[in-house]
Formats: C-alpha cells, sequence, structure tokens
C-alpha cells in the first residue's frame, strides 16, 4: 500500500527546533520520492484550521480491505510539541472524525512521546511511521467541565492548582518578554515554577472516583494523567498504564517552602510513591468539583481561572504507531 503523508507542522514548536525537523523531514521525503502535502502553522491554533479542511475535504478513517490497492491512502502527520498534538487531536474529536494520527515529536517537552514511547528524533519518528502497518488504539482523557460547559480532550494530563498557575505564569507577556529579553526562553518553565511555589494556595476540593468520596481542604498539586510523565519529564505518576482504559489521580496539599522541596526531590527520584503525602490511586472515572477558583491546564494549554466540577472518563484515539 502506498501512502500520501499530510504533515501539519509547527515551526514555532520546541523553541524553534520544529522548524529544523520539518525542513529535515522535507528533504527526506523528497530524496525518498514520498507523496506529501505540508502544512506550516502561522499563529497558535492554526493547526485546527489545517486539520478541519483536511478531514472535511481529503482524510478518511482506516479501513485497510476498502481501500483500493491503486489509491494511497492520505495519512495525517502531526510534527510539533505536544500542544500541536493536542489541537489536532481535539479538532478531531469535536469533529467526530476517526482519522488516524501519526505523530514526529519536536516539543520542549515531548510527554506523549516519552509516556508511549516514541523516538524523540524526528528522523527515526519519521521512519518508524513508514514501517507502521495499521493504526493502534489507545487509551486518552476525555473532560466535561459542567459548570461553563465546556469539554475537551487531553493525551497527557489535565491539572488544577500548581500546575495550571504555572501555565498562566508562563504565558504572561510580561514573563516572556523579560525572558527574552536576556534570551532565557528556555527557563520560562523553571521561572514559572519557582514564582509560583511562593504564591499558590491551598483550596479545597471534593474527589469522587472508584464509588468513594475523599474531601481535601488544602489542595496545592491536583492532576489527572493519562501516562508517567508531565512538565518535560517528571515522572508523576510512575505506575501509570497507557495500555488500559484508566488513568491515574495524583494530588499532594500544600506544605511548607520546605517540605514541599523536599516532595520536589522525591519527585525527580521517582520515590513519591513510598510517601503519603502523595496521594494516587487509578480509576476510569473521577469526578473533581473546586469551588474556590483556580486555574487550570490541559497538556499544557492554560484552563482559564474558575470554579471546577470536572468529569473525566477515558476515551479511545486510534494512532499511526507501533
Amino acid at each position: 500500500m502506498t501512502f500520501h503523508y499530510h504533515i501539519i507542522i509547527n515551526p514555532a514548536s520546541g523553541g524553534g527546533s520544529g522548524k529544523q525537523a520539518g525542513n529535515d523531514i522535507i528533504e527526506l521525503l523528497k530524496k525518498n520520492q514520498f507523496l506529501f502535502s505540508t502544512y506550516f502553522t502561522q499563529y497558535p491554533g492554526h493547526e485546527r484550521l489545517f486539520a478541519k479542511e483536511l478531514i472535511e475535504s481529503t482524510l478518511v478513517p482506516w479501513e485497510e480491505e476498502s481501500i483500493p490497492s491503486d489509491h494511497p491512502f492520505p495519512l495525517l502527520i502531526v510534527l510539533g510539541g505536544d500542544g500541536t498534538l493536542h489541537q489536532v487531536i481535539d479538532e478531531c474529536h469535536r469533529l467526530d472524525s476517526e482519522v488516524p494520527i501519526a505523530y514526529i515529536p519536536a516539543g520542549s517537552g515531548n510527554d506523549f512521546a516519552r509516556g508511549f514511547d516514541l523516538s524523540r528524533e524526528a528522523i527515526k519518528a519519521f521512519w518508524n511511521i513508514v514501517k507502521t502497518k495499521e493504526p493502534q488504539t489507545i487509551s486518552i482523557l476525555s473532560y466535561h467541565e459542567q459548570i461553563s460547559g465546556t469539554t475537551g480532550i487531553a493525551l497527557n494530563n489535565i491539572g488544577i492548582g500548581i500546575d495550571g498557575a504555572v501555565i498562566h505564569q508562563t504565558t504572561q507577556k510580561e514573563t516572556k518578554k523579560h525572558l527574552k529579553k536576556f534570551k532565557l526562553n528556555s527557563m520560562a518553565y523553571i521561572v514559572s515554577v519557582l514564582s509560583v511555589l511562593f504564591k499558590q494556595s491551598g483550596f479545597p476540593i471534593l474527589v469522587e472516583a472508584n464509588g468513594q468520596e475523599w474531601n481535601f481542604k488544602k489542595a496545592f498539586l491536583c492532576t489527572i494523567t493519562n501516562h508517567p510523565y508531565f512538565g518535560g519529564g517528571i515522572a508523576i505518576a510512575p505506575s501509570a498504564n497507557n495500555n488500559i482504559p484508566e488513568f491515574e489521580f495524583v494530588l499532594v496539599e500544600r506544605h511548607s517552602l520546605f517540605k514541599i522541596f523536599f516532595l520536589i526531590g522525591m519527585l525527580i527520584f521517582k520515590k513519591q510513591e513510598k510517601s503519603k503525602d502523595f496521594v494516587h490511586f487509578a480509576t476510569s472515572k473521577l469526578r473533581l468539583t473546586s469551588t474556590v477558583p483556580q486555574y487550570g491546564q490541559a497538556d499544557g494549554e492554560l484552563l482559564p481561572e474558575s470554579s471546577f466540577d470536572l468529569v473525566v472518563t477515558p476515551i479511545t484515539q486510534q494512532m499511526w504507531f507501533c
């Protein structure tokens, strides 16, 4: 079977590494005479428009037996970071599309690639796509925020509290302006973490899962994750298993800064599951209620500050990887 590769490329991903990765892939495609079309994003959200146009005009679900042997299968490849992939797959689900999606990681964090054991080298990732004969079905997260009526998906994780506050801080114009002035764009996440650590207060939440309820008075880190990693390679839930339709819930309450730094150290060395200060369990459905407005995030995309009544369940997604 032959393929026509439709490649959405985010040249700004990974601090510009997406541009180089895209150029490398295009050179390889030309050299090997593959059929392909490229779509370069020019602004945030542009990948959604490309995905919508391709779904409506070109892409089809995978049904090998119904594809003529002389007709190339139109395969969508996303080249960019976790945020780019998130936007494309979220758009697919909003359009009820079941087209398979291939992925070439070119971001700063690449947590999805880590979580699903994909190569983070662009050329190797592409050849793995070529070697793949059919898509596989994976489990991802679907959420419904019942106060605002907002729905969406997450490939990696959804968080309320400090990780949402960090994303908010990182995306502030003044933060970006100062970091760019001193050529410290790669330090944005670290600077934001340190800033938020001193300011973020604990907040009350109610958690419902597995037929039980838990009330926490001082939630600080509150993350629902589909695989072990968040924040660019931190193993927040080492035991998370993305091969089953369950996800992991992790919560840490607010402590003194000394203890917070101690718990960060436990995270770095993957010792948190031995600590009673880390609440964690697996579930297939979770409801989280927070009456005190907080920032949230889904795959690093900011969820506006608000109260939350969040229901999370697993759904499936077809991905084109081995």
